[in-house]
């Protein structure tokens, strides 16, 4: 994700709003408690935009979450998924929370809520876990991508011992701009050398607190502080960590990640050549209103080559603009981004499926599957899922690796790309979803 340099990089492809801070004990046959009942039944007309917000949320929620950023998620899954129809399911977590599933007319969102067991019983979390769509078949999922405007692409294939076989496609052989997904290739050069026993995964990196980084959760880190590689790794792919990454790619070097773009399966290893860090790409697109990146066009690769070793490294990080991606408009996604096919997507995740089953480069399996990019129902219909999406401004990509309760394999891959407007991330996601849960044996 690549939403603004001062952002804490988290691949949230769909909204999160804060769940509640106090976890409670669970009976082990949850019953919801009629003050969450109360709420639960309340929620369709705050999620309309109809309700009363100060009411509603406990003070401790509403120091988080203004109503105006309440409003426009809200009136965002609105306009993707139609009307609020009703809560169609309930189920029960603790006494006073739950997982519900609400009803939009052309989609289905899956949502966490809890509430203050004293009166007056206000809702102190609502955690949006994922949507689907309302398509009856792979086709259908397909024929809506090829209506949205830009253009997508799209994989569904089944893996084994030899090549992938492409179940499902559209546009599988088409470069697509593909944001933090281009993550996953650090990673699998990760892989190699932990497999190769060159590093182990607690091997430590120092950090000298002056090395500039983008945003995430080591920007501000004193000098001195140990981390190790399996903790950077972690961060990088399960919230998209844009600090994580840039150390993690420093550390492994840009040499040894590039030699492993043929390695993957990337069929035009140039479409990432040089191989960008973050902050390289916050450069190019934020600095004197693209100046850099006119000079990165006219290029060759070497001399962007030259370029991200002299000039670009030379830009102090503070002249990036604090604005950039914020008016939600693409920044030449079509010419300065990581660029990759559906199909070769598939085969790099089929590259970690064969080089994590054991070994040292298990930990990656486990690393990929922290967060989904499910919802918990769509989720549960697999054994394994393992997961890197990527957004920015008119990009979007999502990545899955599956496994089959029968044991069979599968990856699912889709981009979408629109050089002249943005694209909605929560009607996407909601789409891939729903082609994970299609397509689970």
């Amino acid at each position: 994700m690549l939403r603004a340099f001062a952002l804490v990089a988290a691949l949230a492809l769909v909204p999160l709003i804060p769940a509640s801070a106090a976890a409670q004990t669970a009976p082990a046959t949850p019953i919801a408690s009629e003050a969450l009942k109360t709420r639960i039944a309340e929620l369709p007309t705050m999620l309309s935009g109809k309700g009363a917000f100060e009411a509603y949320f406990a003070p401790a929620f509403r120091a988080q979450i203004s109503q105006a950023q309440f409003d426009q998620l809200s009136q965002q899954f609105v306009t993707t998924y139609g009307p609020v129809v009703a809560v169609t399911k309930i189920m029960p977590l603790t006494t006073d929370a739950a997982e519900v599933s609400v009803q939009y007319r052309d989609g289905l969102g899956t949502l966490r809520i809890s509430v203050d067991a004293a009166a007056p019983h206000q809702v102190t979390g609502l955690r949006v876990m994922g949507f689907t769509g309302q398509e009856q078949s792979m086709a259908g999922v397909i024929e809506t991508l090829a209506a949205l405007h830009g253009n997508t692409g799209f994989v569904l294939a089944k893996l084994g011992d030899g090549v992938p076989q492409l179940i499902e496609q559209r546009n599988a052989d088409q470069p697509f701009a593909i944001g933090s997904t281009f993550k996953l290739v650090i990673l699998a050069e990760l892989v190699r050398a932990t497999n190769a026993g060159e590093r182990k995964w607690t091997d430590t990196v120092t950090l000298d607190g002056k090395t500039e980084l983008p945003g995430g959760a080591y920007t501000l880190t004193p000098a001195g502080t140990q981390v190790t590689l399996r903790d950077l790794a972690a961060k990088m792919i399960s919230i998209s960590d844009n600090s994580a990454t840039d150390i993690l790619l420093r550390t492994l070097g840009r040499d040894r990640v590039e030699a492993m773009l043929p390695v993957v399966g990337i069929a035009n290893p140039a479409g990432m050549r040089p191989f960008l860090s973050t902050l390289d790409m916050f450069k190019l697109k934020g600095i004197r209103g693209g100046e850099l990146a006119r000079q990165w066009l006219a290029l060759d690769e070497a001399g962007r080559r030259a370029m991200v070793e002299g000039a670009l490294a030379r830009e102090p990080a503070l002249a990036i603009a604090q604005d950039l991606f914020k008016d939600g408009k693409p920044v030449l996604i079509d010419r300065i981004e990581w660029f990759a096919t559906p199909a070769d997507l598939v085969r790099v995740m089929d590259w970690l499926r064969r080089n994590t089953a054991s070994g040292a480069g298990a930990e990656a399996r486990a690393i990929l599957a922290i967060d989904s990019g499910l919802s918990p129902a769509t989720a549960a219909r697999w054994q394994y899922v393992g997961y890197k999406g990527g957004s920015e401004p008119g990009v979007i990509s999502m990545t899955m690796l599956l496994q089959a309760k029968d044991g069979a394999w599968y990856v699912i891959s889709g981009s979408w790309n629109d050089p002249q407007a943005a694209v909605e991330e929560v009607r996407f996601a909601g789409l891939i979803g729903k082609a994970a849960e299609l397509a689970a044996p």
